[in-house]
């Protein structure tokens, strides 16, 4: 089993020391999906949540979220990230969420593209619980990381 590199010899966690490592091109990709009931769809779709624009909200939260990471998640290290994105795609009862970040750096992105998916999610939530408390996220998930020692990784498809 390989080693844990985030506790210490004496098994205590720390940041890992991302110091000595080269910098390179860094990617990662994360979808999730939130399901709901057609109304609730429609009112998103159509702009006619009481709460205002959902998607424009979500969006920038996603972003946001991304940005603030290591002020969420233990032992993330603050990155100075190049790019985020947030998009949506409507599909048969639910809405899909994909969310990237990008940087030139000496640590991966995914915690931060997964943060903005799941922030994005809850967004929605948020803005539409009027409309449909019912709805459930899921299926949120590392889609793709490129760049590193380790190289790229795709996720297998979940068929």
């Amino acid at each position: 089993m390989a080693e844990l590199t985030h506790l210490d010899a004496q098994g205590k966690a720390r940041m890992v020391d991302v110091g000595g490592k080269a910098e390179t091109r860094r990617v990662a990709v994360a979808e999730g999906r939130i399901r709901m009931n057609p109304q609730a769809r429609a009112a998103i779709a159509g702009g006619g949540v009481p709460k205002g624009d959902v998607l424009a909200a979500a969006r920038i939260a996603g972003i946001m979220a991304a940005k603030r990471t290591a002020e969420l998640i233990p032992l993330c290290h603050p990155l100075s990230l190049d790019a985020v994105t947030v998009d949506f795609t409507f599909e048969d009862g639910a809405i899909r969420v994909e969310a990237s970040a990008s940087l030139s750096g000496r640590t991966g992105v995914e915690m931060e593209a997964m943060t903005a998916c799941s922030i994005a999610l809850l967004t929605i939530y948020d803005m539409a619980k009027a409309v449909d408390k019912a709805m459930v996220i899921d299926g949120v998930r590392l889609l793709k990381k490129q760049g590193g020692k380790s190289g790229d990784w795709f996720a297998p498809d979940p068929a």
